[in-house]
């Protein structure tokens, strides 16, 4: 068999020095030389793909139909390939439009990182239409096929763990094959309701609503496992919605792609402890989590379906589903990162949903609510996960970009507990790396580092978003 015509000479020669270039068995999952020269002119093929019991589940696997163009080719390898997932899959965005996501292959092994975009959230006809002045979700008018061009910094650049020639950060998932799921439903990949949300001016038409992300995700998996090797080593990841979809898809998923060695590293999308038995002054995140319960769908299979896999999984606590991984999955390793000043997830949380934020008579007032709320959850997570040796966090307390939101966006830089002298990455390289308990690590101060020097990348990046 030839090199597809499309594989050029400079990218032949390029990927033979790399494979040349490769250690013998640099990591579980890594091919041997002879193999990875082999897979420059045949690919490999999928060896665990969707069986007939996968086609049944209550949130079943469902691939594309037969003679589908989906748009990837296996053999165009350290490029992003737009994946395109037919109608009957069950795909959909919010607005209606088509699914697609991207997947980036190498040659060399098998393991692969999973990353959810983040991109907010959306419950209510502003939010999801994305009025300006109403914090709302990614993409309401759906993805683009060039998402991940160079042109399009939010997708091809947004974390080191998906660029694959970042300039100042190097993490192991950089040489590993990645599938970015983008984010176009408002539900943090949770929900699965069809939503109708009426004009509350009454000017315009109401808004059809997909909260579809649950079963996205279900057909991004199906296309894994019918087109890519079965990952030796699985990263789950993704910042603020993204993380949250880690999190809440990490079972199923991790369940079905059937890695060796598991990984998850929730990036400041927290699911506080929040028992529909409590109140909201003892759980400030009740409210929120009442909120999508009913307009996303939670309640209507979505929560029964994972507690059907996870028994200690409580429904009637949101935030159950972190002891509930950990003890499902006793040998991967578990993390979340935060920081303790996060302006934005905060916003979502607390500030249409408690009056003293709602209504606070200044902008000072309404962060120092907000921080309150954001403090006593972070606290109550703290001591969630302080008994659980496979499940650690890492939470440092400012960073001077996108409201101190998303630790791994951009670079890991800026992220240090100085205190303890830990960096972000050294909490990175024990998930992915580590052995015995995962690091459990908090700046004690959550004002320290507040005013940090001038950073004209971050001023940047932080006018564009």
């Amino acid at each position: 068999m030839g090199f597809p015509r499309y594989l050029s000479v400079s990218f032949l020669v390029a990927s033979l020095l790399l494979a040349i270039s490769l250690p013998a068995q640099a990591e579980p999952g890594d091919y041997r030389l002879l193999q990875t020269l082999r897979h420059l002119v045949s690919p490999p093929k999928a060896d665990n793909p969707v069986t007939p019991a996968q086609r049944q589940d209550d949130y079943p696997l469902i691939s594309n139909p037969r003679g589908f163009k989906d748009g990837f080719s296996p053999g165009r390898y350290s490029q992003w390939q737009t994946v395109h997932l037919a109608p009957e899959t069950g795909a959909v965005c919010g607005n209606g439009s088509p699914y697609k996501f991207f997947v980036n292959r190498v040659p060399g092994t098998s393991n692969t990182i999973l990353y959810m975009e983040g991109g907010g959230a959306c419950w209510d006809y502003e939010s999801c239409t994305g009025q300006t002045g109403i914090r709302g979700a990614r993409n309401p008018n759906g993805v683009p096929d060039d998402y991940m061009s160079i042109l399009n910094p939010e997708g091809s650049f947004v974390s080191p763990f998906v660029a694959r020639y970042h300039p100042f950060d190097r993490v192991k998932t950089q040489a590993w094959n990645m599938v970015y799921v983008p984010y176009c439903t408002g539900d943090v990949f949770s929900g699965d309701r069809v939503a109708v949300y009426e004009d509350p001016t009454g000017e315009k038409e109401p808004l059809v609503w997909h909260h579809n992300g649950l079963r996205n995700g279900r057909a991004v998996v199906a296309w894994m496992k019918d087109n890519l090797q079965r990952p030796t080593q699985l990263l789950s990841t993704g910042c603020s919605a993204g993380g949250v979809g880690s999190l809440n898809n990490y079972y199923p998923n991790r369940r079905d792609l059937a890695p060796e060695y598991g990984y998850l590293i929730n990036d400041s999308g927290p699911v506080f402890p929040a028992p529909v038995s409590g109140n909201k002054a003892t759980y400030p995140s009740l409210p929120l989590h009442q909120k999508i319960r009913a307009v996303w769908g939670l309640d209507d299979g979505a929560l029964d379906y994972i507690r059907q896999e996870m028994p200690l999984f409580n429904e009637q606590d949101l935030g159950s589903i972190n002891p509930a991984l950990a003890t499902a999955f006793p040998r991967d390793r578990l993390g979340h990162t935060h920081f303790w000043q996060d302006l934005n997830f905060s916003a979502y949380s607390y500030e249409r949903f408690h009056d003293e934020t709602d209504q606070a008579p200044d902008q000072a007032t309404l962060e120092q609510g907000l921080h309150q709320r954001w403090h006593q959850d972070t606290g109550a997570l703290i001591t969630q996960l302080a008994g659980l040796d496979n499940f650690g966090y890492y939470l440092p307390a400012f960073r001077n970009i996108n409201e101190s939101h998303c630790s791994t966006i951009i670079d890991f830089k800026n992220g240090d507990i100085p205190e303890m002298g830990l960096t972000l990455k050294d909490f990175i390289n024990d998930v992915l790396d580590g052995s015995g308990s995962v690091m459990q690590a908090a700046a004690s101060d959550p004002k320290t580092d507040e005013n940090p020097r001038f950073n004209l990348l971050y001023w940047i990046v932080d006018g564009l978003l």
